[in-house]
C-alpha cells in the first residue's frame, strides 16, 4: 500500500527584513517565517499566504513538505507565534528533517471520557496536568496529538505515564513514573455559617431578666433621658398634715 501524499506548502522567498518588512507583509495577507536545517544548515527566510498555511497546519500530518526553488523539503514545526487576540499565526519557524533520522520534538496530550469519569461525576475536580509529551521518533511516525482515555479515573485518583501505551514507532522520553497525567480531587465542602443565638440579659440574683415591650419600654426609656434613671412608683395615701 503506498504511503499518503504530504501536505504541500507553497512558499515565496523573503528578502527583506526587520519589523516594517514584516507588517507589510502581513497586510498582505501573509505570514513571515524561516526554515532551518537542511543540508547547508542555514536558516531560510520565507513568507507565505496566511490561507495556504492554515490549511496545511490543520491536514493533521506532523510533517509537511515546503515546496521551494522547484524542489521539496520536508519539514515539522519548530516554533509559532500567534496574535494575542485573534489567534492567527503571525510567524512560524519550521525545521527541515531526514525521514530516515529519529529526531526529538514535542506533541500535545489530549484527554477524552472526562465527562464520563466516576469522580468527575461525583462531584470531583479534573487537573489535566501534563499537556505535552517529549518523544523521539521517525519524522513520519511523529503522530498529530497523543490521546489518553480517563473515562476510568475515581475521587482522589491520579494516571501517570506508565498507564499510557505510546504509539507505533515513539518513543517518551518524560519519565514514565513522575509524570502525572490527570488527576481527579474531591469537592470541596461549604461550611455553613453558624448562627449565633441571641445573649439572654442576666440580672444581679443571676436570674434572667425578661426583655420590657410596650408601654413599660416607652416609660422606662423616657425616665432614662430624663435624669438618667426610671421614675420610682408613686406611693398611695393622703397629702402630710
Amino acid at each position: 500500500m503506498a504511503a499518503a501524499k504530504r501536505p504541500e506548502l507553497k512558499v515565496q522567498d523573503r528578502t527583506e527584513r526587520g519589523s516594517r518588512a514584516t507588517r507589510r507583509l502581513r497586510r498582505k495577507g501573509l505570514v513571515p517565517g524561516v526554515v532551518y536545517g537542511g543540508t547547508d544548515r542555514e536558516c531560510r527566510a520565507f513568507a507565505v499566504d496566511a490561507r495556504e498555511l492554515r490549511r496545511v497546519l490543520t491536514a493533521g500530518s506532523a510533517v509537511f513538505d515546503v515546496a521551494v526553488d522547484g524542489g521539496a523539503r520536508p519539514v515539522i514545526v519548530k516554533d509559532q507565534h500567534h496574535h494575542p487576540v485573534r489567534e492567527h499565526v503571525t510567524h512560524i519557524d519550521l525545521l527541515e528533517v531526514r525521514l530516515d533520522e529519529k529526531i526529538q520534538t514535542t506533541v500535545a496530550l489530549e484527554l477524552t471520557g472526562v465527562e464520563e469519569a466516576p469522580g468527575v461525576k461525583e462531584g470531583g475536580v479534573l487537573e489535566h496536568v501534563t499537556r505535552e509529551l517529549n518523544i523521539e521518533a521517525l519524522p513520519t511516525s511523529i503522530p498529530e496529538n497523543i490521546t489518553v482515555d480517563v473515562s476510568h479515573l475515581a475521587i482522589a485518583g491520579t494516571m501517570h505515564l506508565t498507564e499510557v501505551s505510546a504509539p507505533e514507532g515513539v518513543e517518551f522520553l518524560n519519565d514514565l513514573e513522575e509524570t502525572i497525567v490527570a488527576t481527579i480531587t474531591a469537592p470541596t465542602e461549604i461550611a455553613e455559617p453558624e448562627i449565633e443565638e441571641e445573649a439572654e440579659l442576666v440580672g444581679e440574683d443571676g436570674e434572667p431578666i425578661e426583655p420590657v415591650e410596650g408601654e413599660e419600654a416607652e416609660a422606662a426609656a423616657e425616665g432614662e433621658g430624663e435624669g438618667g434613671e426610671a421614675p420610682a412608683p408613686e406611693e398611695s395615701g393622703g397629702d402630710e398634715s
